[in-house]
């Protein structure tokens, strides 16, 4: 870890990476892993350090992985109460974060409903700054322990066929992940409802279909996204039994695709909308993978952006 490519004060989203730092996270939270199975699951690696968690909308896994993430590295966290601050008496978000920066924290996270907001964030305070979701735009971290999953079951990315399916047009995980499995060499098709597939997607370097057996067909990975009727998508489709019938993963629709096929959802999921009970607990499923993968991620990158590997080396 001494010989580190990670230069960076924050990671805002996978557009900024380059191959070779994604692999260094991948490597470093491999690393990381062992600490999970240990007995006492705790490193001194971050002690001392500060980290501010500013999570503005709903969260329960990310956030979660998160306070694991830096319990197990010994940090000491805060848990920022976005509904209690000062944000409800009329402060800006700048003026909140200077308020952070006052307390000379080492590194914030932060979730926010609009797109910008960890760039923002990021140019005010001197602090690392993770993105954990910003609006419909990028979860980093999300792609990150994707792509931790994947390399374990397959070995490689290059040729590999990933083919991600449900409501494209509100999921910033589609976008982190297209970014990166374009960077490392994989073939991505997206599939969705007409109504729920941006316009310009095909510019990202994908192929766009519309029928869920045509992205099966072929894939090494399948990974489905949920329905986010909260930000909207109960509006594009009549009901989720359409839904279901029309794009729903299912034992009988998974037999086109390979024979070591995984599947993945980002979660939470909406069983019986996007992927029948039988598929997500069955034995091509890595879902459960990818929250534990989740963690050793997240903590891999709570170590990099400390610069903790800098002063190692």
């Amino acid at each position: 870890m001494t010989d580190s490519p990670w230069t960076r004060k924050d990671l805002l989203g996978i557009a900024d990476l380059s191959a070779e730092e994604i692999e260094h996270v991948l490597d470093t939270a491999e690393s990381f892993r062992e600490v999970s199975d240990r007995p006492i699951k705790k490193v001194p690696t971050l002690r001392g350090r500060t980290v501010v968690n500013l999570f503005f909308e709903a969260s329960t896994r990310t956030r979660s992985s998160f306070e694991i993430a830096e319990k197990r590295l010994s940090a000491d966290s805060i848990n920022f109460a976005a509904k209690s601050s000062g944000l409800l008496k009329g402060e800006s978000l700048v003026d909140t974060a200077l308020n952070l920066q006052a307390m000379a924290p080492d590194l914030i996270v932060i979730r926010h409903g609009h797109p910008g907001v960890p760039h923002m964030l990021a140019r005010r305070v001197e602090a690392g700054v993770i993105n954990a979701g910003d609006g419909a735009h990028e979860h980093p971290t999300q792609a990150l322990l994707d792509a931790l999953t994947i390399r374990q079951h397959k070995k490689r990315f290059e040729g590999l066929k990933v083919s991600i399916v449900g409501d494209i047009e509100h999921s910033r995980v589609v976008r982190s992940n297209v970014l990166l499995l374009g960077k490392l060499g994989a073939e991505v098709t997206v599939a969705g409802p007409r109504t729920l597939m941006p316009v310009d997607m095909e510019s990202y370097g994908v192929r766009v279909v519309h029928s869920i057996e045509e992205a099966v067909r072929g894939a090494d990975v399948v990974m489905m996204l949920r329905v986010q009727l909260e930000r909207g998508a109960r509006m594009a489709f009549p009901s989720t039994r359409e839904y279901f019938r029309l794009f729903g993963l299912t034992r009988e629709r998974l037999k086109a695709a390979k024979r070591d096929v995984i599947i993945m959802h980002p979660g939470p999921m909406n069983r019986g909308v996007e992927i029948a009970s039988d598929v997500a607990e069955g034995r091509y499923s890595v879902i459960l993978e990818q929250v534990a993968n989740g963690v050793a991620i997240r903590m891999a990158v709570l170590y990099l952006l400390s610069g903790v590997h800098q002063e190692i080396g």
